[in-house]
């Protein structure tokens, strides 16, 4: 097929584009503007317009749109008239997945992580929604087998149709409430349907909305306080592990920090186990060698240590913030700092009051102008809200070696270059922190 995807430099609509891509199909694409993914994509042969243009349809036999691209876009209009197929991520998903076994994990944070550990622990295809470090990609093509690992995604309802085989739910917070109408019901009606459908699922039992199917769901259920045992944390050539015990299954070493961490590794190492041999999933986990962006650690030296990370729901945010106290205490810093650039206004507002108390341990705070992803301004008092925080705002900062300078009003404002310096966020801060704005 000649197939054409509308948004192709989002994480998620490139990881269908390269999987499909792989699969030999002809595939062509466009966003907005260049970037690191349309970048790689052209170099990968696909042919990549931008802006949008209907220049860009010609004989596809099918375009898929991202759920943010609008039905009035140029390329979607002129591909109707054209009477080519037009279908949005959620849908192309049944054609894309339909004939695959797929590991699908969901839950509002945590998804990334917990998909990249199963990549390294199973064989197989994979699309995640953040790059592993351990191939490269965000994206990994396997044609010996029939099995996906596929990070799944409740922001437009998609998860549902991501034909999971297994499905592993880490936890069911309300996130992306503006795509169910801020309605509750309708949310946890999307999170049993795609329980439900899944011959195989692992469930988080002490996630408060998923506790309550314990009695009419059967599952692999994991009980994080008590089947989590005998947690350590250890520096390896500078990269942070966490041992733990899980069961009656020994002891497991799996590359990051955090409870969560031991979590997310719990959680695939049960998916695993529907198919594999215990010692080949306990040596199969030490591959996992982290995602990019998530506690990446891109810059180290004695004096500073400088770490990207994706977290942008308060929850996430504050179990990191649990690893960088810890990682902080492992090489003697004195000092935390954390920027923060919120991602999305409604996001921010939703969860305004768990954001205050997120970075609870930050010896300074420095917060960076939203970063609206097409949502029109909304007022916040972010001096107001976050003042039991020593608080900085900034327009922009810029990394230089190993330090980064804090940027306001077109003045430098301080220099940072001492300690743990960790940013949080989706939008371009992670350009930012790594110097590459």
């Amino acid at each position: 097929m000649k197939i054409h995807f509308i948004g192709i430099g989002g994480i998620g609509i490139s990881g269908l584009a390269q999987y499909m891509h792989f699969k030999g199909h002809t595939v062509s694409g466009s966003d907005i503007k260049d970037s690191v993914i349309t970048t790689k994509l052209r170099k990968m042969g696909m042919d990549i317009t931008v802006p949008h243009s209907p220049q860009a349809i010609k004989s596809q036999n099918l375009v898929v749109h991202s759920a943010i691209i609008s039905l009035d876009n140029p390329e979607i209009v002129a591909a109707k008239e054209k009477g080519i197929e037009v279908l949005a991520r959620r849908e192309a998903l049944v054609k894309i997945l339909d004939d695959r076994k797929v590991y699908s994990v969901a839950g509002a944070h945590g998804k990334s992580t917990t998909t990249a550990i199963l990549t390294a622990i199973m064989n197989g295809s994979a699309i995640i929604g953040a790059e592993s470090k351990a191939f490269g990609s965000n994206v990994r093509y396997d044609a010996t087998t029939d099995v996906m690992l596929f990070e799944a995604d409740e922001s437009d309802g998609s998860f549902i149709n991501s034909n999971a085989y297994c499905a592993i739910v880490i936890n069911a917070e309300p996130e992306h409430m503006e795509y169910y109408d801020y309605n509750h019901d309708r949310f946890y009606d999307c999170y049993k349907t795609f329980i439900n459908n899944a011959p195989c699922r692992v469930l988080n039992a002490e996630d408060p909305f998923l506790s309550t199917l314990i009695d009419t769901v059967e599952a692999s259920w994991l009980y994080p306080s008590t089947d989590i045992t005998n947690i350590d944390y250890t520096l390896i050539n500078n990269e942070p592990h966490t041992q733990f015990e899980f069961r009656d299954l020994g002891v497991f070493r799996v590359w990051g920090f955090g409870k969560h961490i031991a979590l997310d590794a719990a959680l695939a190492i049960l998916a695993a186990s529907d198919s594999m041999d215990i010692e080949d999933i306990r040596a199969n986990l030490l591959h996992f060698k982290g995602i990019k962006k998530r506690f990446d650690i891109v810059g180290a030296e004695d004096d500073a240590v400088i770490i990207d990370d994706y977290g942008h729901h308060p929850t996430e945010i504050k179990a990191t913030f649990e690893s960088v106290k810890e990682y902080a205490k492992l090489k003697g810093f004195e000092k935390i700092t954390a920027i923060w650039q919120p991602h999305k206004y409604s996001r921010t507002i939703d969860n305004l009051e768990e954001f205050t108390k997120c970075f609870d341990g930050a010896d300074e705070l420095i917060i960076l102008p939203v970063w609206a992803a097409s949502e029109a301004h909304r007022h916040i008092d972010f001096v107001e809200e976050f003042k039991a925080y020593n608080l900085t705002m900034a327009d922009t900062i810029k990394r230089a070696n190993n330090h980064i300078t804090v940027i306001k009003d077109a003045q430098n404002l301080q220099r940072l270059d001492k300690g743990l310096i960790i940013g949080f966020g989706a939008g371009d801060i992670t350009y930012q922190i790594r110097g590459t704005a």
